[in-house]
């Protein structure tokens, strides 16, 4: 999960900042879009978790 997270929010910042620069959108803009993906990228490693504790929970239940 701590592998899968990292990856995931580094592309989400690394193609905020790609796609403001490609397009010359300017810093400002670039923050936005990396906020924006960075958004995104949560969404996707909490249902990642939700689904990852769904097959082996963390805890032991009797």
């Amino acid at each position: 999960m701590i592998l899968i997270g990292t990856e995931v929010f580094g592309v989400a910042l690394s193609g905020g900042w790609a796609l403001a620069g490609l397009f010359d959108l300017g810093p400002i803009v670039a923050y936005v879009l990396m906020g924006l993906f960075s958004l995104l990228a949560l969404y996707a490693l909490v249902a990642l978790w939700r689904q990852c504790v769904a097959v082996e929970p963390l805890t032991k239940r009797a």
